[in-house]
């Protein structure tokens, strides 16, 4: 699915949904314009919403395989910077 997205609007969304725990767990790619790769995730409420850019798909792979198997260090090969202030009303 990663290797089918295309420039522009195409994206990829995993979620993780556990009965009775309030919060959104997700995880999303997006392929710019410019050919890097648009990667973010949150981790239950708005202020741990988080974003980093690659032009590695072979690392959006790993990391997208890492965290739907929940493994602990899928987030490691990335700096991320926290955009949770972004969508607080």
């Amino acid at each position: 699915m990663v290797a089918n997205l295309r420039r522009g609007n195409a994206h990829l969304i995993l979620e993780r949904v556990q009965e009775g725990i309030e919060g959104s767990w997700y995880i999303q790619v997006l392929l710019r314009d410019d050919n890097t790769y648009q990667f973010e995730f949150r981790d239950g409420v708005a202020a741990e919403h988080y974003q980093t850019r690659t032009i590695s798909q072979e690392k959006i792979l790993t990391a997208l395989l890492g965290w739907a198997a929940g493994k602990a260090d899928w987030r490691g090969e990335f700096m991320w910077n926290n955009i949770g202030s972004e969508f607080e009303i």
